[in-house]
């Protein structure tokens, strides 16, 4: 513990009778969790309480890049992560004999981006996915010509244009592309576009996209790459020499400027001068952590305007490639918007038969209240309709459901309509000199992407120092 940050114990407080309403509150849960020890599976080599410069919750990019940078400047950091893993939302599965990427796939926009720089430390492989490379089908499995498809593609975006020089007060995409041309929203076209592109792309359905600030953010430059050695391997230089305690999600954090912190997790109490909270804006939707106090009601508002997306993933695998090997993408209009309109195609750059499927918008979230047979039987149909009846059953797969992992409630955050920036940015405020949220959600320039979240893990790491000074 830094000396110049040191707080009186919680004995030490005791003995003086100098009782705030934080502290009161304390003694009585810890009293009550003492009660209960013998039934916590508790780790012989951590004390039931804890006292170090910074707890920081989840070990996901955001946590780690925090905890690395406090870490490296000699702060005392102690990770919380309620699973059994570190990585939150990076996650490689590798039982299919190349790495399906469970949640963030790619580094977006590789050149100049602080992503880029953790890929090359690990000695990454990278592999630029071809975004030109496509073949697209209707609904019915006809294939749709690629110079169709390209002339759409302006129309699509002289439609953001008119959009965007049109209207002045937001409101949902899907209804400025309404009321801009009614004859293009009802394009097939157009509308499997809206949501293959648009609805992957922000991770949010069309009918609460912003239409003013869906696409507001910024990027790096170049094409996007996946990484052929596993996205998560990036991690190990993060997590080097940094302390994590697994399986301890969070109950409560206990604030108050100038007196630092007490979380509790896992049965537990850990003391802090400042803590980084860094869970997915799912998690603070719906209110898994209690905050005593509870949050500023400004941050509670933007947490509410603010919109939490989601995508499902499944990896088909095949014993033989019965698919164009050379082809990047297929996309299939399905009928119900969403409903596997788009497949990336492993044998690119694997020698795995993979095909990796998306469901986006609305639709996500309705797959994931089906078994996973069930969400297999559903991609198998959408693959079936591209390549015929003949298709075999994949000798292998894998299902994504992030809506319904109680660590994340969805994949990525997005622009709701009545959100702005401001949302995002003033999320990462500092509260009360004591609490600093962090995670894409927290930083508009480049929310929805794993660049965000690491980068706003290391502006709260900054924040602390700054507030320690």
């Amino acid at each position: 513990m830094h000396k110049w940050m040191k707080r009186p114990t919680f004995s030490s407080v005791i003995a003086s009778k100098l009782f705030s309403r934080r502290d009161i509150f304390r003694l009585a849960l810890t009293s009550s969790v003492a009660t209960c020890l013998p039934f916590i599976n508790t780790q012989p080599s951590f004390a039931a309480r804890r006292d170090v410069d910074v707890i920081v919750i989840g070990a996901g990019i955001s946590g780690l890049a925090a905890a690395h940078k406090l870490k490296a400047q000699g702060y005392d950091v102690l990770v919380l992560e309620a699973s059994t893993q570190v990585g939150g939302r990076l996650k490689t599965d590798w039982s299919l004999g190349a790495p399906f990427e469970v949640g963030a796939g790619w580094i977006h926009g590789p050149e100049g981006n602080p992503i880029t720089e953790l890929a090359v430390a690990v000695d990454g492989n990278t592999f630029v996915t071809d975004d030109d490379s496509f073949q697209i089908f209707k609904s019915d499995g006809a294939p749709v010509k690629k110079s169709v498809i390209e002339d759409k593609e302006e129309e699509l975006f002289r439609l953001f244009q008119q959009i965007d020089d049109t209207f002045d007060r937001d409101q949902s995409l899907e209804k400025a592309m309404r009321r801009i041309s009614a004859q293009a929203s009802s394009d097939p076209i157009i509308n499997w576009m809206l949501s293959a592109y648009t609805e992957f792309d922000s991770g949010g359905p069309i009918e609460q996209l912003s239409a003013y600030y869906y696409d507001e953010d910024e990027a790096f430059e170049g094409e996007d790459v996946v990484l052929t050695s596993g996205y998560d391997k990036i991690l190990t230089p993060l997590a080097e020499n940094v302390e994590v305690l697994l399986n301890h999600p969070v109950e409560l954090i206990e604030y108050e400027k100038g007196n630092g912190a007490s979380v509790y997790a896992n049965g537990r109490e850990f003391e802090a001068n400042f803590v980084v909270c860094t869970c997915p804006l799912g998690v603070l939707k719906h209110k898994k952590i209690k905050l005593e106090p509870p949050l500023p009601s400004k941050y509670e508002s933007r947490i509410d305007r603010l919109g939490m997306g989601n995508v499902t993933k499944i990896a088909l695998k095949f014993e033989q490639a019965f698919w164009p090997e050379y082809v990047q993408y297929f996309g299939l209009m399905t009928e119900e918007k969403g409903r596997w309109n788009y497949f990336l195609n492993y044998r690119t750059f694997s020698d795995q038969n993979i095909l990796l499927g998306v469901c986006v918008g609305s639709y996500a979230q309705k797959v994931e209240n089906l078994s996973d047979q069930e969400i297999l039987a559903d991609a198998l149909m959408a693959v079936r309709t591209m390549f015929g009846s003949r298709v075999p059953n994949p000798i292998g797969h894998i299902v994504t459901k992030w809506s319904k992992d109680p660590f994340t409630h969805g994949a990525y955050s997005f622009m709701k309509v009545g959100s702005t920036p401001a949302d995002c940015d003033g999320l990462g405020d500092p509260i009360a000199d004591t609490l600093v949220l962090a995670g894409e959600h927290t930083i508009f320039k480049y929310h929805g992407t794993v660049h965000g979240a690491y980068l706003s893990g290391l502006r709260a790491a900054e924040q602390v120092m700054e507030l320690a000074d």
